[in-house]
């Protein structure tokens, strides 16, 4: 993806909608909730804005949302794009991009995920502290663009640490259980082996996902301060390991979805 396409794409949002969004946010599988709470302005469809992926995932319904949550001007993607459908790692990362370019300040990002911490409960939320990335292709591999970045990013801090003390002080206010730790980033879509969910767990893992970390490199890369928690929609650690349905995980995504909700309302509201 070019610098051009991305401008072409930020120039046709910006007729579409007068509003400067402050906050990106990305919405995972079961967690299209939030929109609900947006005060929506302009709703465009993935498939009608250029250069744009279209979401091929029966529980991601494709459209970017501009307008206010908790007074605060954002654009939502309900639904997000993933390796495993095909996309190259630029596409995926490509409505980033063009967030930035659309002027957004900092990134939140949610995901639904497998614990491989056996203090994990379901429908528990993990604040994402780190991640170890281990899909097969990266974001920035090719010509380097520089005017979105510099070509060796530094990783030390890929999520916000100020973002991360706030959530946990507002999750503790509003007794709302959480916990922080690692996300492992797999390709999918097939889900891991018992064998494999042993090994991540061993290498550090607290939780096992397929999205999530090539938006969160492009977004350091960048230069946005980013903010990720994972959604625990089902547990992969020896005696809790269970065949396991896409509405099973939805369901239990939508069961923590409020207190998500409230946690990120909070956290938008404090900038």
């Amino acid at each position: 993806m070019t610098l051009a396409q991305m401008q072409e794409t930020a120039h046709f949002i910006q007729s579409r909608t007068s509003l400067k969004p402050q906050f990106g946010i990305i919405l995972g599988t079961g967690l299209g909730g939030l929109i609900q709470d947006i005060d929506i302005q302009t709703t465009i469809p993935y498939e009608e804005i250029p250069h744009f992926p279209v979401s091929t995932v029966e529980s991601h319904s494709g459209k970017l949302i501009f307008g206010t949550l908790a007074g605060k001007a954002v654009v939502a993607m309900q639904g997000r794009f993933h390796f495993y459908e095909g996309y190259t790692m630029q596409q995926v990362t490509f409505p980033v991009r063009v967030m930035k370019l659309l002027g957004i300040e900092r990134l939140l990002v949610s995901n639904a995920a497998g614990g491989l911490n056996p203090n994990f409960q379901i429908s528990d939320l993990m604040i994402i502290s780190d991640h170890i990335n281990l899909l097969p292709d990266n974001p920035l591999i090719g010509k380097n663009i520089q005017e979105l970045g510099v070509r060796f990013p530094d990783m030390l801090e890929a999520y916000d640490s100020k973002m991360i003390a706030q959530a946990t002080e507002i999750a503790g206010k509003l007794g709302i259980r959480t916990h922080q730790g690692v996300y492992a980033s797999v390709s999918g879509p097939n889900l891991e082996t018992p064998a494999e969910y042993k090994f991540l767990r061993i290498i550090g893992g607290d939780a096992v996902g397929m999205s999530t970390v090539p938006e969160v490199i492009v977004a350091r890369q960048m230069d946005i301060p980013t903010f990720a928690i994972s959604v625990i929609t089902d547990l992969c650690f020896e005696g809790s390991l269970k065949k396991l349905t896409l509405e099973e995980v939805i369901a239990s995504a939508q069961k923590a979805e409020p207190d998500l909700v409230r946690l990120m309302k909070e956290l938008v509201q404090l900038y």
